[in-house]
Parts: C-alpha cells; sequence; structure tokens
C-alpha cells in the first residue's frame, strides 16, 4: 500500500485549480489554451482553457501490442464512437476503449489488480476516483511520463500526485456544467435580471412567467435514469442554498433548497424532465427553452442553433453560485499488460492536435497550455465564455466531484436521487425525509472511508453527514 491516504489531500489548492478560460483572439489561425488559473479573492479562477475546430491529429507511433483502456468518462454511445473511431484514429497502436458506470468500472480494475493480470493498460478517470485507487496502491507512478509533458498546466500536473511525491495520474481533460435557454425564453426573463449572474429564485420567476404566458412548462433538467441530475445536488444546489454539502445534508438551509425545487417542479418545470438524460434534445426540439446540463451534453444545441439558443452560467443561491469543475485524467494500474503501450498512449491524447480533437468531437476543454491548431467554433465559444462567467464571479463557490467513494459512489448517488423522489415528485415532507435518508448517506461515507471535500471542510477521518 502506497503512503499515500485520502484524508491527506490538499483540498485548498483544488478549490482554487477551478476550470479557467482565457479570451480568444479575433481572426486568427489558432487560438490560447489553458493557463495557470488565477484565484481571485472568492477562490474562483478566472479563465479556463479554450479549444479548437476539428483538426487531424498527428500520428504518434505507439509501442506495439495492443492496450484496452476502460474510462469512467465518455461512456454515452455516442461520446464512446467518436473516442474510438475519431479521437483514437490516427494513434498508430491498437487501443479498445471501453466506456463504463461506475459500478463495473471499479469492479473491472479491481478485479484485474487482486488477480494480477487482465485486459486494462490504461485508466481514464475522474480526480476523485483515482484517490481511491491510489489510496489501495492500484496504480503506477507515471513520473517518467509527467516529465516529457511539459505543455500540460502545472498545477493541474501536480493534482495527479494526490498530495504525495508519486504522479498517480496524468490530466487529460476537463469540463462543468452551465446553463442554456432558447431565444422565445429571452422576452420572459424577470426585469432587471442579469442572465450572466442570475439566482434560482429568478430562475423559477422565468420559468413560471413561460408557463403562465404560454401554458406550457418550459424549464428542463437531467432528471433521467441516464441524466447527471445528482450533480446537479453535489455541486449546485447544496453548495447554493447551504454552503456545504454532507455536512449541512438535513439543516433548514437544505430544506429551503428541496423545498424551492418542489414549488419550481409544480409550476415550471417540464415533467418530460424524469425521462431526459441528454438536454441538448429537447433544447432543440422546442420542448424546453430553459435547461441546465454538462456542458458536454449542451453543445449540440449550441453548434446546431447558434444564433436560437444561448448558454450562460448556473445561478447563484442564498450560501454563492455553486458549481462543479469536472477534472478528468489518466492513470495506469500496476497489473497492465501493456504499460509502454499505454504511457505512448498517454503521449498522444496530450498533444495539441489530439487536446483540439478532443474539444471539437465531445466539448471536454483542454488541459494543456500550448495553442491549439483552429479556430474555436460558435457552440464552443458560448460554452466558454459562460463559464468564464460562472468562474470569474465574485460568489463562486466551487464544490469538488465527490472524493474517495470507490464503490459506494452509485450508493452515494442514489441518497439523492432518492429525496428527490420522495420530496419532489411524490410530495415528501423536506425535513421528514431527509432525515430518514441521512443514515443512508452516512453508511456509503462509513462503508468507503471517504474524508469530506469541498465546499464541506476538512475532515479528521471518515466525513460525517448531518
Amino acid at each position: 500500500m502506497h503512503a499515500y491516504a485520502r484524508h491527506q489531500f490538499p483540498r485548498v489548492m483544488v478549490l482554487f485549480l477551478i476550470v479557467g478560460l482565457v479570451a480568444v483572439g479575433c481572426g486568427g489561425g489558432t487560438t490560447s489554451t489553458t493557463q495557470p488559473p488565477q484565484p481571485s479573492a472568492t477562490g474562483a479562477t478566472t479563465g479556463a482553457p479554450t479549444g479548437a475546430g476539428p483538426t487531424e491529429p498527428a500520428p504518434t507511433g505507439g509501442a506495439g501490442g495492443s492496450i484496452t483502456m476502460i474510462s469512467s468518462q465518455l461512456v454515452p454511445v455516442a461520446e464512446a464512437e467518436k473516442m474510438q473511431n475519431t479521437i483514437l484514429g490516427n494513434f498508430s497502436g491498437d487501443v479498445t476503449f471501453v466506456g463504463a458506470e461506475s459500478g463495473p468500472y471499479n469492479d473491472q480494475i479491481r478485479a484485474q489488480e487482486e488477480a494480477g493480470t487482465g485486459d486494462i493498460s490504461l485508466i481514464g478517470g475522474l480526480h476523485g476516483e483515482f484517490s481511491t485507487f491510489a489510496a489501495e496502491g492500484l496504480l503506477m507512478d507515471l513520473s517518467d511520463v509527467a516529465g516529457e509533458l511539459a505543455d500540460v498546466n502545472s498545477e493541474y500536473m501536480e493534482l495527479g500526485k494526490l498530495g504525495g511525491t508519486e504522479q498517480f495520474y496524468i490530466p487529460w481533460m476537463q469540463n462543468t456544467y452551465i446553463m442554456a435557454a432558447r431565444q422565445e425564453a429571452m422576452e420572459y426573463l424577470p426585469e432587471g435580471a442579469d442572465i450572466n449572474a442570475l439566482t434560482w429564485e429568478q430562475v423559477s420567476e422565468w420559468g413560471a412567467a413561460i408557463a403562465t404566458a404560454t401554458g406550457d412548462k418550459k424549464l428542463g433538467f437531467p432528471a433521467g435514469p441516464d441524466g447527471l441530475w445528482h450533480r446537479f445536488f453535489q455541486g449546485f444546489g447544496y453548495p447554493s442554498f447551504t454552503g456545504a454539502l454532507n455536512t449541512e445534508f438535513a439543516n433548514d438551509e437544505a430544506q429551503a433548497m428541496w423545498t424551492w425545487l418542489a414549488d419550481t417542479w409544480t409550476t415550471s418545470v417540464n415533467p418530460q424532465s424524469t425521462t431526459y438524460g441528454f438536454m441538448q434534445e429537447p433544447l432543440q426540439s422546442g420542448d424546453v427553452w430553459i435547461a441546465w446540463d454538462h456542458a458536454a451534453r449542451l453543445i449540440e444545441a449550441l453548434r446546431n442553433m447558434p444564433e436560437d439558443i444561448v448558454a450562460f452560467p448556473a445561478p447563484a443561491g442564498p450560501a454563492g453560485r455553486g458549481f462543479m469543475p469536472v477534472l478528468a485524467g489518466l492513470a495506469i494500474p500496476n497489473s497492465a499488460p501493456n504499460a509502454d503501450g499505454a504511457k505512448d498512449l498517454i503521449r498522444y491524447l496530450l498533444t495539441p492536435e489530439t487536446q483540439g480533437t478532443t474539444l471539437s468531437e465531445v466539448a471536454f476543454f483542454p488541459v494543456i497550455t500550448t495553442e491549439l491548431p483552429g479556430e474555436l467554433e460558435a457552440g464552443t465559444r458560448a460554452e466558454q465564455e459562460a463559464i468564464t462567467a460562472m468562474t470569474s464571479a465574485s460568489d463562486a463557490l466551487p464544490s469538488l466531484l465527490p472524493i474517495g467513494l470507490g464503490d459506494q459512489g452509485t450508493a452515494y448517488n442514489q441518497v439523492f436521487r432518492d429525496a428527490f423522489q420522495q420530496i419532489v415528485l411524490e410530495g415528501g415532507d423536506p425535513a421528514t425525509v431527509l432525515q430518514e435518508r441521512l443514515p443512508d448517506l452516512q453508511a456509503t461515507l462509513d462503508a468507503s472511508g471517504a474524508a469530506c471535500w469541498a465546499p464541506d471542510p476538512p475532515s479528521e477521518g471518515v466525513c460525517q453527514a448531518q
């Protein structure tokens, strides 16, 4: 077992290393990418990486043999196909990309490590997932590869050490969640409201005004089985209303958040939201006029209808403008059958050409500091501007993805979905439901041994939900 321990993770540093976008120059043939984030007085950063339009990745030599890459990112079929056929298309090695949900993802990686042999040579995942694998001693030190990748943002690279000296993962790509709206909705925006500085209460007023005028509920959320609805609570709802997450799960401010959502759902939210997985689809069809989702799940609407759909920051609540940065990385398990090939694949995925292709194909932003070839297309530029406004806001409140949950991640997410079902859809009393769900939440933290993560204050030992 490595000396790294989950509770030693430098949360304060991560709090400042939020996705930052830099301005794109006009009329040029290149765009600038990530610069080291600059913390503001609030702990937010200004700027986020930009990217390019479609590019042709330069072929990169492989070490020979086949490479199986398993990833918790780019799991949806369309994204996985783009990864396999386009992003990996110019790599000269033989790569099989496997997108896997949390349960199978964790099970396959651990099963291979327990057996000491298997097919997986490269892992794509999130910072919080790697913290668990590293704590269990499953990951290879990639310091040799890191030393070759001078173009990767140095502060993001430091995150891959997980507070120690070994390089457990190499940063790969980054993103976050934003909102988007059709132009038809703009005339109903509350008087005096700034779309780049909205509150969640104003979003409710906005949706209610549309419903009153049109007779249709046009506010939408990805609350279906394939949607990332749990991230709304973990990175936006709870932080914006309570300033915390696990440590304020059932308090008065949390109850107020649930009451707000239940009221808004009744007056303004399209009931089909419980079937939505990607909000870009109902936005384009017009079934929804205002939506919240992961930027990669809004991009097609912004690309296909750049004159008709606008992107804007996530709104604020009483405690701040909660938002959740997503940093994905690449790691090699100790049992990798083709570690040399996996290292070559990491080098390939971090080239400017491949980082640009990743942005144009799946709308994940680069982690490198050099210029990307090509120009930024309208949809990506719209997302960039929305993220810039959100991360640089004076009330910005960044919240990390869960850290250290391991195979408890699915059960942890289900606690929030169950509370939503009982309070919002079934009309349950928030105080009662949250007290009933509190033991389930604590059980996932106890089983995983996870310490608290931002915006909760650091804990000594297991995070204690309240």
